[in-house]
């Protein structure tokens, strides 16, 4: 199958944002260049044989960020470019600042789609992850894990924080995302990491149709996503249970509070990271309703 690449020229701020709104549109998979992913590396071990090199020497853009969505040949692409441009520059009516949205279309076959993720992965620490959204969770997730916990990753994208999770030592991990390509992508990610073998991941729209109860929620997704997703969580969760979130820009930060508060989830923190905010709330106890 022959794919159409969208590519749309932004800010790193914005990458997440973009991401969500390709997909929208009907990418089936997106890819991300981000100059920032490459600002706080140090010379280290980022060859593929394990050799020392400067990340200066490794290509990558020097500003800004690229988000390329991927949309199958049945996608009439002519009719959705301008709409993604008008999307984009509506993210500053939510204080996020859409760079230069240059949004272009280009024909690409599905070998070089399934292989192009390869020449941006690099390895990094764990904890600082490659945007702030994941590393304000993947922190939480150290500060809370404590062991044996069960946990429920909505919107699992590459699958990370499940991983994360699992190495930090929770023991029943179930994950979920919308998008089935994510999902075959995040079984993949999975699949290297031995100790996340018994992650059980799905396809599901947030949590509609789950009725469990947990000791940990996590979701690294839009704050417009986290709305619904708030009376779903507490639903989930056993008192005392854990809501972990972020994806939350500043000027929605507000809202999610207000929202969280009207479930009657307590809010034990927050933490920011550049514009994005990552809170941690929790279902009260019987002796705390």
């Amino acid at each position: 199958m022959d794919w159409t690449a969208v590519t749309v020229i932004t800010s790193s701020e914005a990458v997440e944002a973009v991401s969500y709104i390709l997909t929208s549109e009907g990418a089936q998979g997106v890819q991300i260049d981000d100059a920032a992913d490459f600002a706080h590396l140090q010379p280290g071990k980022y060859g593929r044989y394990g050799e020392i090199i400067d990340p200066e020497e490794i290509p990558h853009r020097k500003q800004g960020a690229a988000v390329t969505g991927y949309f199958p040949e049945k996608t009439f692409v002519p009719e959705i470019v301008p709409t993604i441009t008008s999307k984009v520059a509506k993210l500053k009516e939510y204080g996020l600042n859409p760079g230069a949205n240059k949004v272009t279309a280009a024909m690409v076959n599905n070998e070089e789609w399934v292989t192009a993720w390869q020449k941006y992965y690099h390895p990094l620490r764990v904890t600082t992850g490659t945007h702030p959204t994941t590393r304000l969770m993947l922190q939480a997730l150290e500060q809370v894990i404590r062991g044996g916990e069960s946990l429920i990753d909505v919107g699992t994208g590459s699958g990370v924080l499940s991983i994360a999770a699992k190495q930090l030592g929770a023991d029943q991990v179930v994950a979920y995302d919308v998008d089935d390509v994510a999902v075959e992508s995040a079984k993949k990610n999975l699949a290297l990491n031995p100790v996340a073998s018994d992650v059980k991941i799905g396809v599901n729209s947030l949590l509609d149709g789950i009725h469990t109860q947990v000791d940990i929620i996590v979701a690294n997704i839009l704050a417009e996503i986290i709305v619904p997703l708030i009376p779903q969580a507490y639903e989930n969760l056993k008192p005392g249970g854990l809501f972990l979130t972020s994806g939350i820009i500043d000027d929605k930060a507000a809202l999610i509070r207000k929202k969280l508060n009207e479930q009657g989830f307590i809010i034990d923190s927050e933490t920011k990271m550049k514009d994005w905010h990552g809170i941690i709330a929790h279902k009260p106890t019987e002796e705390e309703a």
